[in-house]
């Protein structure tokens, strides 16, 4: 069983940052992919960015790339999501997710993954 609690969402100006926090527990951290999903109001549920298990890869969906970056922290059980740029269509509810072992890129796009926070509200706006 993992457990994630999302932190650090908050309201911020079009162009600003913000740095979203995932805490994990559970002792085998290291064997789980992270990602990074959002669901904006009457939207699906889209993925943002994953990293898998050794942190040495990272991937982003298209519309966070290069804005975006995705990073973990084995030592403190820590999955964090830096938020730059920003824009009005970041707007939405992140949620941070675990899943267990291998997993192709294509995999870790996609919504399969087994643990899911509560989310964290990001709203961006003038």
């Amino acid at each position: 069983q993992v457990q994630l609690v999302e932190s650090g969402g908050g309201e911020v100006q079009p162009g600003g940052s913000l740095r979203l926090s995932c805490a994990a527990s559970g002792r085998t951290f290291n064997n789980y992919n992270m990602g990074w999903f959002r669901q904006a109001p009457g939207k699906e549920r889209e993925f943002v960015a994953a990293i898998e298990r050794s942190g040495d890869m990272t991937f982003y969906a298209d519309s966070v790339k290069g804005r975006f970056t995705i990073s973990r922290d084995s030592a403190r059980n820590m999955v964090y999501l830096q938020l730059n740029s920003l824009k009005p269509e970041d707007t939405a509810v992140y949620y941070c997710s675990a899943v267990y072992g291998y997993r192709s890129p294509g995999d870790l796009k996609s919504p399969i993954y087994d643990y899911w926070g509560q989310g964290t509200q990001v709203t961006v706006s003038s």
